[in-house]
């Protein structure tokens, strides 16, 4: 490789890591519909540019945020191998809440009905939080009628501190989890029959 070739692939890499930085910025600041003309805008780069290194708005979400999907699968995979299923459940709710807390992007991408996102994601994420549900009900902890459509109502209550502060939005964050993880032990009175939400509300 010539020196020149060498610069030119120094600059695109570059350039792509510049674009990435720059849509979880976007991202987390207002979602996913950000234009990609935006993004590219701000990444000091051309739109065609932009394209030939994320041909679709899905292919630059997934990348974007490989890290969080990858955190996000962790939670739920040491949650499943905590000995205390309660704790686990409590773990996984509380990590989900900070992050659509601090970033509005993640969330957004976490429900969303990507293709590319529904099949490594989505579906994995989902049956590990039913099974840790029904871990959590066989220890005696959680309450019978706990449903895992019930984690859209969660998601939709937290939802509302999209628009506060930061640092204000995760004390409040933590604080709502604080009183919902309570009502969700065993042992308190019965609750309305769960109902079948499905997770792209979060996003309406």
């Amino acid at each position: 490789m010539t020196a020149s070739q060498s610069q030119l692939r120094a600059d695109a890499q570059e350039n792509r890591a510049r674009v990435l930085a720059v849509a979880r910025e976007l991202f987390a600041e207002r979602g996913l519909d950000v234009p990609m003309a935006a993004i590219a805008r701000r990444a000091g780069v051309g739109v065609a540019t932009l394209y030939r290194r994320f041909p679709t708005k899905e292919s630059l979400v997934v990348e974007a945020f490989t890290e969080q999907f990858a955190h996000c699968r962790a939670v739920i995979e040491e949650a499943l191998l905590d000995e205390d299923p309660w704790r686990g459940f409590c773990t996984v709710i509380q990590n989900v809440c900070l992050m659509q807390a601090t970033d509005r992007g993640f969330t957004a991408a976490f429900v969303s009905t990507f293709p590319e996102l529904h099949s490594e994601v989505r579906d994995r994420t989902w049956e590990g939080f039913a099974a840790l549900v029904e871990r959590a009900k066989e220890s005696g902890q959680l309450r019978a009628d706990f449903s895992p459509h019930d984690l859209t109502l969660v998601l939709l209550a937290n939802s509302g501190l999209a628009g506060v502060p930061v640092e204000v939005a995760v004390s409040a964050s933590q604080r709502l989890v604080a009183y919902l993880l309570e009502a969700f032990r065993a042992g308190t009175d019965a609750l309305p029959p769960p109902v079948p939400l499905s997770l792209d509300l979060v996003l309406r």
